[in-house]
């Protein structure tokens, strides 16, 4: 076994539905308390308290990040959801705080990571590695993900579960729901009941690590053509419902084309390839991996190819669905209003019934951000402040008028969306989208 330096950050993941529900509890007492601390500070600084704004402060947006990552599992990934929904929604404290989960979870100390490996491969388990590094090279909601060279000389990563996440998927997003409810602290109307519903769903199909890796072989399949891209092989000798093995792949970070030395076109070149991916698993595969955190990805400097490293929530898409989104996206690239209307109505964003400033507004807040589709030529993705002025947008049009919730199934394509997006933003990527997705549209009329 080797030890790093460096180790990560570790806390024992609490594996008991009570003991879950007491950090839960604990969270939430240190927010009240927090906010009215605040709420005192505002009165000896001669000013009235409001009690949503006091919850609303980037001292709890920490707090909240803090416990969801030291909880890990459904109360994480419902916080990372949270963040996505939250453009529209939460201040930019908390977007950007829920934002980070995804890259500060705690790793598992070694007695419970060894329990998990006996657990998974029974007693005797170091005996298959000839080497086993017990420091993960990334810790996120549901795993880790530690290296390892197999007796017979293979180089693998090792997802690993953590312990009690797929027994406590219900009751951790009843938790968080209740907890949301109970603070109050949105400040416009969201769908809680219908989001969790959708976030079980989803969850449960996380936890299964041997459907990811049927998902993993048929994304392999499907991108077979794509040479831009890798998919590692899965290797089932090594993976179990809780830990899945796939084939060391190296690369870098995408963070590495951020640096001054990349060329404004590999940037360009790499945001086209993870775009045009997104336009192809919704109008092509009707398959989707929902999940495009900047960690789910490497790139390869020596052969410009990326490596898709995560398929654990992924989507089927509906045919009539995706019929809809083609619709859409051809009324606004056309700038036909009542045919965006018609269309926003079809895929449940608007009732028929809806007030008609709020469904102006919904409608307006659609135009804005499908922006990059509508846009002649390459739109800068780094540049456009399309995020902030989408939040601002929403937060102005739910308060004037508010705002009905998106169809709770379409959180995660929403994710997917939203993530390829900030990836492109991140790259600083010119990309013509309207070029990208015009093909599709094309098709199926």
């Amino acid at each position: 076994m080797t030890r790093p330096p460096n180790r990560r950050a570790q806390t024992a993941v609490p594996t008991s539905r009570f003991g879950r529900f007491m950090r839960m509890g604990l969270m939430a007492s240190e927010l009240v308390l927090g906010s009215a601390l605040d709420g005192a500070r505002q009165l000896v600084a001669g000013k009235r308290p409001d009690s949503t704004s006091a919850l609303l402060t980037a001292r709890n947006a920490r707090v909240l990040a803090r416990e969801l990552s030291r909880l890990r599992g459904a109360a994480m990934k419902l916080g990372q959801m949270l963040s996505l929904q939250g453009d529209e929604i939460l201040p930019p404290e908390f977007v950007q705080a829920l934002a980070m989960l995804g890259s500060q979870g705690y790793g598992m100390p070694a007695a419970q990571l060894h329990r998990v490996l006996g657990r998974e491969y029974g007693a005797g388990w170091q005996r298959r590695f000839a080497r086993f590094d017990e420091e993960p090279i990334a810790a996120a909601s549901i795993g880790q993900v530690h290296r390892a060279r197999t007796a017979d000389g293979r180089e693998l990563v090792l997802k690993i579960q953590y312990p009690g996440v797929a027994k406590s998927i219900d009751s951790d997003v009843d938790n968080m729901a209740t907890l949301l409810r109970w603070l109050n602290f949105l400040p416009v109307e969201l769908d809680i009941g219908g989001l969790t519903a959708e976030a079980k769903r989803q969850l449960r199909l996380e936890a299964d690590y041997e459907e990811e890796a049927r998902h993993v072989e048929r994304f392999g399949q499907l991108l077979a053509d794509a040479s831009e891209f890798i998919v590692p092989a899965v290797h089932r000798d090594f993976s179990t419902r809780r830990i899945l093995a796939l084939d060391f792949v190296p690369g870098e970070s995408l963070a590495w084309l951020q640096g001054d030395d990349v060329p404004q076109r590999e940037r360009d070149r790499v945001g086209r390839a993870l775009e045009a991916l997104m336009f192809r698993e919704i109008f092509d595969l009707h398959y989707m991996q929902t999940d495009p955190n900047p960690a789910n990805y490497l790139y390869q400097p020596d052969t410009g190819r990326i490596v898709l490293l995560d398929f654990g929530s992924t989507l089927e898409l509906e045919p009539a669905r995706v019929a809809g989104y083609r619709r859409i996206c051809r009324a606004l690239i056309a700038g036909d209003e009542a045919g965006i209307r018609r269309h926003a109505i079809e895929l449940g964003y608007l009732s028929e019934t809806e007030p008609a400033a709020r469904a102006q507004g919904v409608l307006e807040i659609i135009k804005l951000v499908c922006e990059p589709l509508s846009h002649r030529g390459r739109y800068d993705f780094g540049g456009s402040r399309l995020v902030g002025r989408a939040r601002d947008l929403g937060l102005d049009i739910a308060l004037r008028h508010g705002l009905p919730s998106p169809p709770p199934e379409t959180a995660f394509l929403h994710r997917k969306l939203v993530g390829t997006f900030m990836l492109c933003a991140m790259l600083r990527a010119h990309i013509d989208a309207h070029a990208l997705i015009t093909p599709w549209l094309r098709q199926h009329r």
